[in-house]
């Protein structure tokens, strides 16, 4: 079962074909061949478009189904592994793994709107075509690349592009609009967009009518803003997202306060009489949606906005729903409006699972989906950035131009920085100079390898390792006999296995993974795993570092069987699943 649940119109050609024309009430969406193997159908995403509805799925793969179409689902060809699509009124785009940006439709390619084309290979810098976003507006889509420069292409119609109509009203290759840019947020009913750069300051331009950019009182007849504006008397706290709809949108802000679970509340901005602010009055800026349903001890765990409905998904599993309810899409049994949130019942949700693995989305116009979506398990740049934040593993200091204290790993930074310990005290002498914010900077280029900040990489890149992968660097130092690190060291009947302490917890504490009992076991020993075989063994020891499976290692049903069996005895459950999917996947093969 893949636990997706649909309610709204009816469009989906043959999928609900004994269904009414409106489903005011969530029912199970049902894939074809429903008898594959489980794990070729876990979601990843939903984009669901005027004329489509596009799935993606954690094997990379996506498949298409074409509005009222009684034809089977098309499959989405693209030789990369996809991983994220977009689509809106009349196109589509794909994110790969490799960060490229395959396009199609009238907007994008108006001579073969059918083929797709890379169009991040038309970014004007070649330096500049690595996409690690892409999202989508009306008529238009957006690109941020890995330098924090945020593209535009498409449509600018209403000035979505950030530029003056007289200037371009449309354009088929991508162009900037703005540098150091954090996040953007458009809206796939929407002509009009939000760019924050790296100091939380949002800018917004595009279709204003309503007063849904959050300009204020004096901008709201400004019908057309064709100039990325700075949005002022922004709520305070942290953004986490904006969406948006035809005449509203919705942000969802984090508390400043450093708790341990910092409260989000939901803020909107537009015409009330469309139904989507929440709320039975119209405002011009950004004001708290309040209501009973945001408990204090609840927090919104996610959130979608449609044309004019929203959906919002709660810690508590609570689905919350106001806007235009006129083909059911709110789930509430029948058609009528809702101005402010209401909560639906839901049927019952995927056995002992973690409520934050599922997710809502909003169709373009009138339905909606809540569906289960397992976290991938995410590769270890990922994972390095997140092993930063945690200061009670670091054990190496350096000190900023103000003084202020800096901590990193010594293990990583060793491999990192070409092996060499003078590597570190030019490191040292660079962020001497720097401030706190750019030290933080560097340190994350340094984990990632990626080009975060193009003008302070330039100062760090003749000391650190570019040229290898951050994977190829971790199997190193698992694979490195002589490593004289601190260690866990399992033992078994036959043999000893020997883990970097530092890399365990990362790949353990931070995914509340298989070896979660290593890491809480002060003395460094754990004795008798002997459940698995040793080739069970080799399998999760190789895996735990590469996420891949070793090429001479012979994969039998047997070894699956036995696999499934340890992800159960390492308390490693549903919600991170690939070690199997490679398995089945290799096997297969």
């Amino acid at each position: 079962m893949n636990d997706c649940l649909f309610f709204g119109e009816n469009n989906l050609g043959f999928i609900f074909k004994n269904e009414p024309d409106k489903i005011t009430k969530p029912i199970q969406f049902k894939f074809e061949n429903e008898n594959e193997n489980e794990n070729e159908k876990q979601i990843k995403q939903i984009a669901s478009s005027y004329l489509s509805t596009i799935f993606l799925f954690k094997n990379g793969k996506a498949i298409e189904y074409l509005k009222n179409s009684k034809q089977n689902p098309e499959k989405i060809q693209i030789e990369e592994n996809i991983q994220k699509v977009i689509s809106n009124f009349y196109n589509k785009a794909i994110l790969t793994k490799e960060g490229n940006v395959f396009a199609k439709g009238k907007d994008i390619n108006p001579e073969n709107p059918n083929e797709f084309i890379n169009i991040s290979s038309l970014i004007e810098d070649p330096n500049d075509r690595i996409i690690q976003d892409i999202v989508s507006g009306s008529y238009s889509f957006y690109l941020l690349t890995s330098n924090q420069n945020a593209y535009g292409i498409g449509s600018n119609i209403f000035g979505q592009l950030g530029f003056d109509l007289e200037r371009l009203q449309k354009t088929e290759k991508p162009i900037l609009m703005m540098k150091n840019v954090s996040k953007i947020f458009p809206g796939i009913t929407s002509n009009h967009v939000f760019l924050l750069n790296s100091n939380q300051e949002l800018f917004g331009s595009g279709y204003n009518q309503y007063g849904k950019l959050g300009l204020g009182e004096s901008k709201k007849q400004e019908t057309k803003i064709q100039k990325l504006t700075k949005i002022q008397n922004i709520p305070k706290g942290k953004i986490i997202d904006i969406q948006c709809g035809i005449a509203h949108s919705i942000m969802l802000i984090e508390d400043e306060n450093e708790n341990e679970n910092p409260k989000r509340k939901l803020y909107s901005c537009g015409d009330y009489r469309y139904n989507g602010l929440g709320k039975n009055e119209n405002t011009y800026e950004f004001t708290e949606i309040k209501s009973s349903l945001f408990e204090n001890d609840d927090n919104i765990l996610d959130f979608s906005v449609g044309n004019v409905h929203n959906l919002v998904l709660t810690e508590k599993g609570k689905l919350i729903v106001f806007g235009n309810n006129s083909f059911g899409q709110l789930g509430t049994g029948d058609t009528k409006q809702q101005l402010t949130p209401f909560q639906i019942e839901l049927p019952k949700l995927r056995f002992n699972e973690d409520i934050s693995n599922y997710h809502v989305s909003c169709g373009y116009w009138n339905n909606s989906f809540l569906y289960y979506s397992p976290p991938p398990f995410s590769n270890l740049e990922e994972d390095l950035i997140k092993l930063f934040e945690i200061k009670e593993f670091c054990d190496i200091s350096f000190k900023t131009k103000n003084g202020e204290i800096i901590k990193a790993h010594k293990l990583i930074l060793k491999y990192r920085l070409n092996q060499n310990q003078n590597q570190i005290e030019k490191l040292q002498e660079i962020i001497s100079n720097k401030s706190i914010k750019e030290s933080n900077q560097i340190f994350e280029m340094i984990y990632s390898n990626r080009k975060i900040n193009p003008k302070l990489y330039s100062e760090i890149k003749e000391i650190i390792n570019s040229n290898e992968k951050i994977e190829e660097t971790m199997k190193r130092i698992y694979l490195n006999e002589n490593e004289n690190e601190k260690d866990f060291i399992i033992e078994r009947k036959e043999k000893q296995y020997k883990f970097p302490k530092l890399i365990l917890i990362m790949r353990s504490e931070l995914y509340r993974g298989m070896f979660l009992s290593v890491t809480n076991d002060t003395s460094n020993k754990v004795t008798d795993y002997s459940e698995l075989s040793n080739k069970s063994f080799e399998i999760f020891e190789y895996w735990i570092y590469s996420n891949q499976i070793k090429n001479e290692i012979q994969i039998t049903q047997e070894i699956i069987n036995e696999i499934q069996i340890g992800i159960d005895y390492f308390q490693l459950n549903q919600t991170n699943p690939n070690l199997i999917d490679l398995l089945i996947n290799k096997f297969n093969n």
